[in-house]
């Protein structure tokens, strides 16, 4: 009895079929190990940004069109800031980060005042706390009337 396996019969073996294959798996499996990878990079090693250097800002509205006892809310730099009448017709800005969680604070013409909705934070219209948990009052900025147009400067 012989142990020798059968003469193979048929055409020869393509290694370059093979060789596709294997290269088409590899180049899988690394793209999907990469989609895995690169979110957690990027939240590991986030992007180095910068706050812009901007130090006056001219108000994308007129004077006119703050009326007495209602504020806005407008960028400036990389934070918002709340620029508000008083009900005694007075232009104030303030940053609009409340002190204790980062959250957004607004004015309330029913109270006047500014609130922070978050943790019902309130600061009176200079900036100073009130109430609620803030730890500092916010950062007044300077505040003028050029023509019908205003410009907030960082104080």
């Amino acid at each position: 009895m012989s142990t020798e396996p059968p003469p193979l019969s048929g055409p020869p073996l393509d290694d370059s079929r093979r060789r596709w294959l294997s290269a088409f798996l590899a180049t899988s499996v690394g793209a999907t190990i990469l989609s895995f990878l690169y979110p957690v990079l990027r939240y590991l090693i986030p992007p180095v940004t910068s706050e812009p250097s901007l130090s006056e800002l001219e108000l994308p509205f007129k004077s006119s069109d703050l009326p007495p006892n209602s504020g806005r809310i407008v960028p400036f730099g990389g934070k918002p800031i709340l620029v508000f009448r008083t009900p005694a017709g007075e232009l104030k800005a303030l940053s609009a980060v409340c002190t204790h969680l980062n959250c957004t604070v607004q004015y309330r013409k029913d109270r006047s005042d500014v609130w922070c909705a978050c943790h019902n934070g309130t600061y009176n219209l200079d900036g100073g706390n009130v109430s609620g948990p803030p730890p500092r009052p916010l950062t007044a900025l300077e505040v003028n009337v050029r023509g019908d147009k205003i410009v907030v400067r960082k104080a």
